[in-house]
């Protein structure tokens, strides 16, 4: 029995995970894996605490990887709070996973709106070092080609943002929703940009910082606690902005990129990636696709997800002109392609989804 753990050896939880995350339909993606799983080992009492060298190597390998990330000394989340944090969180989704429909309803989209800020921040709390642990420090899909390794993929969605802003040395760009900063370090590397990101959560601050510094690039990347509904930043200071996978969590996406429009300067460019419900594919009367959407939506913190013309209208009424947008994925049933959900079908390990 591992010395580390008071109640349940390693084996026992590895065991219990694998196999409710067997339970679990694959549309619903890491996400759903994530929350599963820490539901099964928070209440796991750890004697002791340990400091993370945050080289990107703390959560290398199954049994080192899950002992770092239940020891990890850097958690700003009290093991006396996690459960409240769990039932708050499924709260928000009340009969998700029990009755289709249950959360598309106008109630419960908009009681999740209205405590957003309690649902995003409560959700990374619990899931971020899981995030990293079996995805890595980009939290984020890409299309993949065949012969492209994941990770290969990942930066090429990265840098074709910065091919696309533009990004160069000298410039100032913002990252809305930056998570623990991955993309951030890639793209900053790859252009040379100084970069700012903003995450509502404390504890991916802290450890992306730290990232940052390790990394040799905390005088070019920051990360910054704050809301990209209210960006703590003055007017046409950024000279360009990128969201990938980000706003999806917001509740008023008008305000968030008015927000965005705000912080640019005059003429410069917003790119990004966006969870959306593509209508020749979405049938809201089907309700297998709509139990996908809402597992969806429950593993990965989201008000609602909405259609691709929702998203456009909020960036023209936010001041934004729509000079592109194309289904980033339109080729993922190609031969030349490997489908970006791949990863988490069928090899599923607990060390690398």
């Amino acid at each position: 029995m591992m010395k580390n753990f008071k109640n349940e050896n390693l084996q026992k939880v590895v065991d219990r995970i694998s196999i409710e995350i067997e339970k679990r339909p694959k549309e619903l993606g890491i996400a759903a894996a994530v929350t599963i799983s820490l539901t099964l080992i928070i209440s796991l009492r750890i004697y002791r605490k340990k400091t993370l060298e945050r080289d990107s190597k703390d959560f290398n390998g199954t049994l080192k990887g899950s002992i770092n990330m239940l020891n990890n000394s850097d958690s700003v989340l009290k093991k006396c709070d996690v459960n409240e944090t769990i039932d708050n969180y499924e709260d928000l989704f009340d009969g998700a996973r029990k009755k289709t429909g249950a959360i598309t309803s106008s109630e419960s989209i908009v009681k999740r709106q209205k405590e957003y800020q309690d649902m995003i921040n409560s959700f990374y709390n619990l899931v971020t070092d899981f995030y990293e642990w079996g995805w890595g420090q980009s939290f984020h899909f890409g299309p993949r080609v065949v012969g492209e390794g994941f990770m290969e993929s990942i930066k090429r969605a990265e840098y074709h943002l910065c091919s696309r802003l533009g990004m160069k040395p000298g410039m100032k760009v913002i990252d809305i929703g930056c998570g623990v900063g991955g993309p951030m370090r890639h793209m900053c590397t790859f252009s040379g940009s100084h970069i700012d990101g903003i995450t509502i959560n404390e504890y991916q601050v802290k450890v992306g910082n730290k990232y940052n510094k390790r990394k040799g690039l905390d005088d070019l990347c920051k990360l910054i606690q704050g809301d990209f509904q209210n960006l703590p930043f003055d007017s046409n200071a950024y000279d360009a902005a990128y969201a990938i996978e980000a706003t999806c969590h917001s509740p008023n996406k008008f305000q968030c990129f008015k927000e965005v429009a705000r912080v640019l300067k005059p003429g410069s460019l917003f790119a990004g990636y966006e969870w959306v419900m593509l209508p020749d594919h979405y049938d809201p009367s089907n309700l297998d696709h709509v139990r996908i959407k809402e597992g969806i939506e429950v593993g990965n913190s989201l008000p609602t997800l909405p259609y691709p013309s929702a998203v456009i209208e909020a960036l023209e009424a936010a001041g934004f002109e729509v000079l592109d947008h194309y289904d980033a994925n339109r080729g993922v049933h190609s031969i030349q392609e490997i489908p970006w959900y791949e990863t988490l079908n069928g090899s599923m390990t607990l060390s690398g989804f």
